[in-house]
Order: structure tokens, then sequence, then C-alpha cells
């Protein structure tokens, strides 16, 4: 909750100013009480009266609805603040809060669907829940955006690899050091979970307390139950259609924040599963152009839906526990914003303005973030290779038990009979008859890096002609394609070793393949192992 209003004093401030139809070019009328009474006071206004954060502090992140956007443009050309001593958007590093500044693993994205008005489950082609009470088809969108992060060699995601913490960052640092804990370009998707809680109703306009408390729900029914579970984890409460979560509709279209924030409206939410980042996601189509239905497309229904679900997650990335990640400090009329705080509501065409981001099988509406190192509002970003994190290759001896990190086509799992070292391997193909399938991941190379390895086994009853395993490795910083493991179709050779060349700083894509012929009797199939970058 924010600081309360000042009342008595207010009033009679403002009895005195009655005559006056102006104060220093905004009207009385349409001011916050207190904010004009402290303007005639002739003190220092300290935060824009037309932000959705106003008052409420909780609202981190808070993408204002366009025609409140330009009453705070308005309102912050009319206040001009000092000058700063950095540019007026560089954001610096809070110090960390229960030391979290950034996400520095591979982001763990649940959906919670919160409350029965989102009617009666059921399941698409791509897998994905739907709902009955979704007017606008926006549930199966949300999947697929989460699921693509990271995929079809997308970059809009990558300027999050600029971001870091740990204890060899400096608080006040605008950049990171080389051995920071950086954000990894998060390849293979971010979609961990997506769940259905219609145990009851969502309540008509839920407090900042209760999404709070409905993730910390969350995190219970995925068994995120440990503090190091919920590390990388975030999960984003979407209200349904017609309801009014947190007051949104005409004033803002989304916010995130952790159970902790003790100004969260209800108070801080307690947890004993460890720190809990969230988001409050209304279903903002009911707001209309205010929450960017048509902004990039036509008619774009779901353009503000997949921005806000985007600018909220990219911020999380950045500032998990706020304001202990990074944010602005430099007192100008950005202070307290985070990256995509920074470049909300840029028109399409303009320079860092939103527009579709084509990830690996769909296309999505999203807005830049700020970006420290380029000094602009950016689309598209190149892999940062810095340091400890970076953006390396993640989860290339599938312990995880699943491919997640990796892109797959075609047929293609993690399996203990595929395992060359530990307990998991990449079964890529089937011991049945398939066609091409394959695993891939992009990554950038970290300094003192020169080498990509991996282990194959390839089980190929059949003749090169038709069947085999190969790999490539895509410099996509030179622009050229190195093939690491040419056609091979061999049958009880047992693991071999392969190795390539790679340049520290480049990002590259490493694409794992098996070839069958789909012809019943000799289906051929690869197990890969142990991709290492060193």
């Amino acid at each position: 909750m924010g600081a309360p209003h000042i009342r008595g004093a207010a009033r009679a401030t403002l009895t005195g100013l009655a005559s006056l139809s102006l104060l220093t070019g905004v009207a009385l009328a349409s001011m916050p009480q207190a904010e004009a009474a402290t303007q005639a006071a002739g003190q220092t206004v300290r935060s824009n009266p037309y932000s959705p954060s106003y008052q409420h502090p909780y609202r981190h992140g808070a993408v204002p609805t366009i025609q409140r956007n330009a009453k705070m443009k308005s309102w912050t050309a009319q206040h001009p603040a000092a000058a700063a001593a950095t540019g007026t958007q560089t954001l610096s590093y809070g110090g960390g809060v229960d030391g979290i500044g950034v996400q520095s693993g591979h982001s763990k994205v649940y959906l919670v669907f919160y409350g029965s008005q989102w009617g009666t489950q059921g399941t698409d082609g791509n897998g994905d829940a739907t709902f009955s009470g979704d007017p606008d088809g926006a549930a199966p969108v949300a999947q697929e955006m989460f699921k693509d992060i990271g995929t079809g060699n997308e970059r809009w995601s990558a300027d999050l690899t600029q971001w870091c913490d740990g204890p060899n960052v400096t608080t006040g640092a605008t950049s990171c050091p080389s051995n920071a804990n950086f954000i990894p370009y998060q390849s293979g998707g971010v979609l961990s979970g997506v769940w259905y809680d219609n145990s009851a109703a969502s309540p008509s306009a839920a407090t900042g307390h209760q999404l709070g408390a409905e993730a910390v729900k969350a995190a219970g029914h995925f068994g995120n139950t440990t503090a190091a579970s919920n590390r990388d984890a975030y999960y984003v409460v979407l209200s349904p259609h017609n309801t009014n979560p947190d007051s949104y509709q005409g004033n803002y279209c989304a916010w995130h924040d952790w159970n902790g924030d003790t100004t969260l409206t209800g108070g801080a939410v307690s947890s004993s599963y460890g720190d809990i980042a969230f988001s409050n996601q209304p279903y903002n189509m009911d707001s209309g152009a205010g929450c960017g239905v048509g902004f990039v497309n036509s008619p774009g229904t779901l353009d503000g839906w997949t921005m806000t679900l985007g600018h909220e997650w990219q911020e999380m990335m950045s500032d998990q526990n706020p304001a202990g990640g990074w944010t602005n400090h430099t007192g100008s009329s950005y202070d307290g914003q985070e990256n995509a705080d920074e470049c909300a509501w840029l028109s399409p065409g303009t320079t860092g303005g939103a527009a579709n981001v084509t990830m690996g099988t769909g296309t999505f509406a999203e807005q830049a973030s700020w970006s420290n190192d380029t000094n602009s509002c950016a689309m598209s970003h190149a892999i940062v290779g810095g340091g400890s994190g970076g953006g390396t290759l993640t989860n290339g001896t599938f312990e995880t038990g699943s491919l997640s990190s990796w892109t797959t086509s075609g047929t293609a799992s993690a399996s203990a009979s595929a395992a060359h070292g530990g307990s998991y391997g990449a079964l890529v193909g089937s011991s049945s008859p398939t066609s091409t399938s394959s695993v891939s991941q992009s990554f950038a190379a970290p300094s003192g890096t020169s080498k990509v390895s991996f282990w194959y086994n390839v089980t190929c009853p059949d003749t090169v002609t038709y069947d085999w395993a190969t790999a490539t490795l895509q410099d996509t910083t030179a622009g050229t394609t190195t093939t690491l493991l040419a056609k091979t179709c061999t049958q009880g050779a047992g693991w071999k070793q392969v190795s390539g060349t790679v340049t520290a700083g480049h990002n590259y894509t490493l694409t794992l393949t098996n070839k069958d012929d789909n012809y019943a009797g000799d289906a051929t199939y690869t197990y890969y192992d142990d991709v290492t970058v060193s």
C-alpha cells in the first residue's frame, strides 16, 4: 500500500488557492489533491502523479495505458529534472534483495490461470490449454510465446544477456564485470508449466496480496517448495475476462513484483518456499486500445497482450526482486523505471518502436527494452558472451532429465538409454520408423573458450544413402556454417567424440540431427550426450 493521502493540510492549502485555475501548467482539478497541494507550497515533486505506481509502489514495471502514458509525458515535459550524472535512461544495479538481483539461470515461467471464470479447459492441436471463458483466445498465445522465446534465432530477448548480479557486481554499477553472474540467453523456450486454478472464482478486483498469495500457492502446486527451486521461477497470474485485478482498468495494463514486498495492498505474502517472483497479468484486451489492441497489427487484438507479457518478463529477468536489480537511479524523468518501462508505447516504425518478432514457430508483437551497452531501446541485440553465465550452452549433459534449453523437431527425448556419462542423454529419432529429427541450441562462446565438443552413438541398420546422423555448427556472428559430423551410418561402433572450433564472443547454433527414411524394419536413431563449450 502506498503512502497515505495528505488530507487536512492538502484541503487547507487548496482552499487558499481556489482562485487559481492552473498551477505550473497543470489544471488543479485534474491533479491528485495531495500533489497539487505539494506543488502549491513550492515543494519538490518526486514522482509523476499520473504514473500507475504513484502511491502504489508495489506496481513495479507497471505498463500505463496509452492515454495515461501521454499524461505522464506531458507532466514530465512541464517538470524537467536536473541533469543526470550519466545518461538519463542509464540503469544501474540495486545491490540485490535477499541476494537476488536478476534471474541468472534458465528462466522457468509458470502460467497460472486464476479463477473459475476462465471456464471449461480444453487442449488445442499444439498441446496448449484453452478455455471457454477466453473470448479472444489469449491463453494459447501466451503459452506459445513463452515456448518460443530463445528459439528460431530470435534476438529480442538477447538484450537481457547484458544484465547480471552476484558478489562481484558493485551497487550502483552501470555495466557488468566479466566475472559477474550474467543472464544467459534463454535457448529453447522458458515455459515450464500451466495450471488452471478453478478451485474458486477469481476476485472481481484482486488485491496485490491476493495475487501474490496465488503465486505462492502455484509454487506449491508445481512442487517448487524450496528457495533453490524458485530462484529462477516466475509465476504469471492471469486473471479472467471481465475482472479488474488491482483496479487496472483505465489505469495500467500489467505489473510485476515479489511476495516479500511490504507495500503490496494487503501486505507482504508469507512464503515457506523462498522468494516468489510473480506478475499481475489482467485480461487487458478488455481495455481495448488503451492496453495496446491494434498497436502493431490490424486488428491486432492480442498485440498489447503479448507486449505486456513480454514487458513484465523482461523486467522480472533484469529486476527479479524489485528494486534489487537494474533500475533507473539518475534522478531524471525515468527515475525508478526498469528496462522495458523506458521503451513503453514507442510507435511501430520509430526508433526502438514496437514490432512483430518472429521466433521458432510463431510471430508475436513485442516492445523494445532499454540497453545500457547500446544506449538505446533495443528490439534486437547480440548475445553478450561475458563471464560465468553470459549465454553459454546449457543442459549439454541432459542431466535435467529433459531437453530443456534445446529446440526440438521430429522425434526427440531425454533418455537413460542415451547416456554417455551420467544418467541421461538425448535420443534423437526412435527404434520405430521416423523421419528427420533434431535438437538444437543457440549460445554465445564465453571468453576463454575455443572448442565445442559432443559424443554420439548412432544405430543405423541401413545405408548412408537413406539414413544417417549429422551435426552442424552455424556461426551467426560470421554468417558461416560448419559440418562437424558428416553424414554417418554405422551400427555397433559405439560412442565417438566430435569437436569443432569456436571464437569467443561469437554467437552459434549447434544442431544435432538424425535422419531416418521412415521405412519399416531398419529404423535409425542416434544418442547424443556431453555437449560442452571449453
